[in-house]
């Protein structure tokens, strides 16, 4: 149930409480080492260009938004063929 809860941070816009970087958590990744960590993308640079995402620990990071960005894919095996995201 704890992954659940940083999964639920996906699709939103969350601030970085040290650095004050916001934006929208696009992927959130479990290592072996036991960190959890989000890539939070802050949208367009100056020249409009899509701006590199930044990786940040979950726990740095608090949510600024009530709702996701856009519906979060659901993540189940579709059986009997590829194994792709269920939306």
């Amino acid at each position: 149930m704890i992954m659940q809860e940083h999964l639920k941070l996906l699709g939103f816009k969350v601030k970085d409480v040290v650095s004050g970087m916001e934006g929208v958590v696009t992927s959130i990744s479990f290592d072996l080492y036991g960190c959890v960590q989000a890539v939070v993308n802050s949208g367009l640079d100056k020249d409009g260009l899509p701006a590199e995402g930044r990786w940040f620990d979950t726990k740095r990071l608090i949510p600024i938004s009530k709702k996701p960005v856009m519906t979060v894919p659901t993540f189940q095996v579709i059986p009997g063929g590829q194994h792709l995201p269920k939306y």
